[in-house]
């Protein structure tokens, strides 16, 4: 990583409209600048948009809902993108996907997180927020990791640990 230059992580969901999208607004909003979050899937959402039920529980929590949008990973694999540090997965299914080869190797984690979406999911619009909290308890590791363990491999080991949580 380089020191002084904030960590971008890319969580990476199927459809990019709920759990990677809280991650995102999480992070950026507890990471205070020293972590810059993105999100994307591999199935992103036909219409771009974020399913409703995120926004709303993260409007519900203070958090930030500008410019949330549900996007390919492709984005993030073009010469354009911006340099991540960190690439998590937050759902099995995007887990065991081929990725795209990320531009400079970054280290990769994965946080088994429960789609809120699921058919039959059964907390309904309170899964939204049960989601949101558990993130939380993640993102909250990472950021608090001191800065001599925000490193490549050392935050790889550390991320993963952190799924383990």
């Amino acid at each position: 990583m380089n020191p002084g230059h904030p960590v971008h992580v890319l969580f990476l969901c199927n459809s990019n409209a709920a759990r990677s999208l809280i991650a995102e607004s999480l992070l950026n909003q507890l990471g205070h600048g020293r972590f810059v979050a993105h999100s994307a899937g591999h199935a992103p959402t036909a219409d771009g948009q974020a399913d409703p039920r995120t926004l709303e529980a993260l409007r519900s929590a203070g958090l930030p809902t500008e410019g949330l949008r549900s996007k390919s990973w492709e984005e993030f694999g073009a010469a354009s993108a911006p340099h991540m540090d960190l690439v998590v997965t937050l759902c099995d299914e995007s887990a065991g996907e081929t990725c795209p080869v990320w531009p400079g190797q970054p280290a990769s984690a994965h946080w088994s997180h429960p789609d809120p979406r699921a058919p039959g999911a059964e907390l309904g619009d309170d899964a939204f927020v049960q989601t949101m909290h558990a993130i939380r308890r993640h993102v909250e590791l990472l950021v608090n990791l001191p800065d001599e363990r925000i490193d490549r491999l050392v935050i790889e080991a550390e991320a993963r640990q952190i799924g383990t949580s």
